[in-house]
Order: structure tokens, then C-alpha cells, then sequence
């Protein structure tokens, strides 16, 4: 009877434990609110019940709906969970170790490919990313002239069923380059333009429009697996993410495949500060490659991949940040870009919708997430720091539609692990 009751009193206190952890209703109060949308509520109150947010208000606001748990957040701080566009997180796990690669795939013109079946969740990557507030990401493949079918994940699930957010909603395009850069990094050699450049676009226009008259199809006796999925970029169920960084480049691409009728988005885009009045003009979004780098153009600013945020936004053109330039690790810093960005002259919250609202605008997903609002779900973090500052950031929790997730990796367990066996002080 004893081992009876006492399996009673401990299935009892875990369950209590876990209605503590997951309740179904909760409030912070005390918070700073970072929106998403430009907006901050410095002394607020954030209600979750049933995985979405329902109340956003001040302090001063009287609180009608009673809550199963009440957090005192005083001092700290709320932001939507970042979204990592463009990244290689779960299709690679060592990039020295060719069996734990599955980003690419052999052939041209692979629309048809999905990454999303590939998604490894068991990733010892991925906690990592989670912990420093990454709680979804778009898992894109490479490969070819049109790589295939990018997918939005979950930083935490079991399989990548349950991880799949917004399945194959993006075609990646990869636009030929017009400069050939010889030499590396440390000694550049001469630029040249690359004479196959006319020939790789007359080749992308062909099958564009081949795909094109095969949409307008009523009857196929014969499917044909990749103009099926071409068929939904021209009636704009998915969009078509061209992956592009000169400033002549995304001009040519967006004058050549505008006419098709497809919803574009540029990639990379690191000369579109050269273009900005186009890309309003044609109503273009971007997402930004690694802005912590040497601009492209030796007769560049120095610091013009910090500032291109800043201008962009003044011109009033949607952009996004990405990471994804030293493979899929790096991704945990995505948040820093930002707030270099901020360091030359972009406006904080514009930031923060950088990484969450105008992102999600631009992968089609705002409905859902990417703001702190009544009706969206609840995915968001908690932070006792500026979120986007290396030197305070400090993710105390985070969220997934009102489920607390583990934010523990096997970089704190090492760290733990030899804190405690040479006696150090932890900070």
C-alpha cells in the first residue's frame, strides 16, 4: 500500500509541476512589450490562454479575466520569437563531415524538391539556436539554378511532422551572377563580367515560360511533378525567393520575372541600397545576407553592410535579416545583426520587426506569429536583457503556442559541467 500511495503523491506532484510550467492560462505582468510592429508598451501585461495571446495592455488597465498563473516580469522583457529566414538548420550538422549534409540536391531546375522531409530535429544544432530566442526558421535547400521547396519549422519538436509550421509556402531561384570574382579574400584578383551571363538568363526565361503554358493547362494526361509546383508560384500560393546580391542582378531579375505574375522576394540583396528606389517602385521585400562582413566594392563605405538596414527602412522597403553564411551554427547570432544594425542608425523596434513581424510579412505567416497580439499564437521570449545586445542578453524563457520549451543545450551542459569540476564561480 506504502509503494501504492507513495506513486500516487509523485504522479500528483508532477502533474502539479507541469500545470506550473504549462498552465493553461497565464499573465505576465510588469513587462517591457516589445510589439513587433515599431511598437513598445514599456509597463505592461501579456495574457496567454489556450496557446494564443489574448490580452496585450498597460499596467494601468484593470485585468477582468482571471488567470491560472500569474508572473511577475519586472525588469524584464517580451519580444515575438525571431524568425531565421534562409538557413541550412537541420539539413547539416558537421560541414566537415559529408554524411551529415542533405541541403543539396543534383540537376538545374528542381522545384519539385522538398527540404522539409529531410529536417533532422534530433539536430544538436537546434537547441542552440532555440536558446538564444530562435523559435522558428525556414529550412531552405541549394543546389542548381532553382533548388526547390523551403519549408517554416519549429525549433523544438520530435520529428519534423510535428516540427513543420508552413510547409513548401517558397521556391528558391539562384540568379546567375554577372561579376567573376578571382583571387580570395585576402589577395582579391581582378573582376570580370561573366560571359555566360545572357546565356543563364535566356535559359531561366525558357523554362519559366514553358512552366507558364504548362500551368494554363486545363488537362494533363501526364503530371509533371515540377511544373506542378511552378503552377503554384503564378497563381501566387507560394512565393519565389531569388537569391541575388549585385544591384544590376536583382533589377534583371525583377524586370524578367514580374511579367509571370509571381510574388518575388529578394535574398542576399547586399547592393540593394544602391536600388532602394526601384525596389519601392516594384514593391520588392528583402532579406539581407550577413551584414557583418566587408562591403562587396572596394570604392564602398566601409561600414555600408551596417548601414544598409537603416536605409532601407527610411525608404520604407519591408527587409529581413538572415545568417547562414558559415553554416547553420552561426544562426544563434541572428539577433546581433540587428543590433549592429541599431549601432548605425536603424530604430530599435524597426529591429525587432526585422526579425519577427516583417519577416513573417515576408514569408507570408504574419497571421499567426510575429507580433505580441490578441489572437496570435503564443510564441514569444522572455529576456532579463536587450535581446539583440551580445554584452546583456539573457533568454529566460520561451514559449511556443503557450508551451514552455527547453531552452538547455550541450553547450551550457559542458559549460556546467566544467564550472562545477575545476570549483569556478558562475556568472
Amino acid at each position: 500500500m506504502k509503494t501504492i500511495y507513495t506513486i500516487i503523491i509523485i504522479i500528483g506532484l508532477t502533474l502539479n509541476l507541469l500545470a506550473q510550467n504549462n498552465p493553461k492560462s497565464f499573465l505576465y505582468a510588469n513587462v517591457t512589450i516589445h510589439i513587433g510592429n515599431g511598437e513598445l508598451i514599456e509597463n505592461g501585461m501579456v495574457g496567454v490562454r489556450n496557446g494564443k495571446i489574448d490580452f496585450v495592455e498597460a499596467m494601468e488597465t484593470k485585468v477582468i479575466d482571471k488567470y491560472d498563473l500569474v508572473l511577475d516580469g519586472k525588469g524584464k522583457h517580451i519580444y515575438p520569437g525571431f524568425i531565421a529566414p534562409n538557413t541550412r538548420l537541420g539539413l547539416e550538422e558537421i560541414q566537415a563531415v559529408r554524411a551529415t549534409l542533405d541541403y543539396r540536391e543534383v540537376g538545374h531546375f528542381n522545384p519539385n524538391i522538398r527540404s522539409i522531409i529531410a529536417y533532422n530535429t534530433d539536430s544538436e544544432v537546434i537547441p542552440t539556436i532555440r536558446s538564444n530566442g530562435v523559435l522558428l526558421a525556414q529550412v531552405v535547400p541549394e543546389g542548381g539554378r532553382i533548388s526547390g521547396q523551403s519549408s517554416i519549422v519549429y525549433t523544438e519538436a520530435d520529428n519534423w511532422e510535428d516540427a513543420a509550421f508552413e510547409l513548401d509556402n517558397c521556391v528558391h531561384l539562384h540568379w546567375p551572377s554577372r561579376i567573376r570574382y578571382t583571387g580570395w579574400w585576402a589577395q582579391k584578383g581582378r573582376t570580370e563580367l561573366d560571359k555566360n551571363y545572357n546565356k543563364n538568363l535566356q535559359a531561366i526565361r525558357v523554362y519559366f515560360d514553358v512552366a507558364k503554358a504548362y500551368s494554363k493547362k486545363e488537362f494533363v494526361e501526364q503530371k509533371n511533378l515540377k511544373f506542378e509546383t511552378m503552377k503554384a508560384l503564378f497563381s501566387k500560393n507560394k512565393k519565389l525567393i531569388i537569391h541575388a546580391q549585385e544591384a544590376k542582378a536583382m533589377m534583371d531579375a525583377v524586370n524578367l520575372l514580374k511579367p509571370y505574375g509571381v510574388d518575388i522576394v529578394i535574398q542576399g540583396a547586399t547592393e540593394s541600397w544602391k536600388i532602394a528606389d526601384f525596389l519601392k517602385e516594384k514593391n520588392i521585400s528583402v532579406i539581407l545576407y550577413d551584414i557583418h562582413q566587408l562591403p562587396r566594392r572596394e570604392d564602398s563605405d566601409i561600414d555600408q553592410p551596417f548601414k544598409t538596414p537603416a536605409l532601407l527602412h527610411q525608404k520604407g522597403i519591408k527587409f529581413a535579416f538572415s545568417l547562414n553564411n558559415q553554416g547553420s551554427w552561426n544562426v544563434r547570432n541572428l539577433m546581433f545583426q540587428a543590433g549592429q544594425a541599431i549601432g548605425h542608425g536603424l530604430d530599435p523596434e524597426a529591429a525587432i520587426s526585422a526579425l519577427t513581424l516583417s519577416t513573417a510579412e515576408i514569408l507570408g505567416i504574419e497571421d499567426r506569429v510575429g507580433s505580441i497580439e490578441p489572437g496570435k499564437h503564443a510564441t514569444f521570449i522572455v529576456s532579463s536583457g536587450d535581446a539583440l545586445d551580445m554584452r546583456s542578453s539573457l533568454i529566460m524563457d520561451a514559449y511556443i503556442n503557450g508551451q514552455k520549451v527547453n531552452l538547455d543545450d550541450k553547450q551550457k551542459a559542458l559549460f556546467n559541467k566544467y564550472m562545477d569540476k575545476y570549483n569556478l564561480q558562475k556568472e
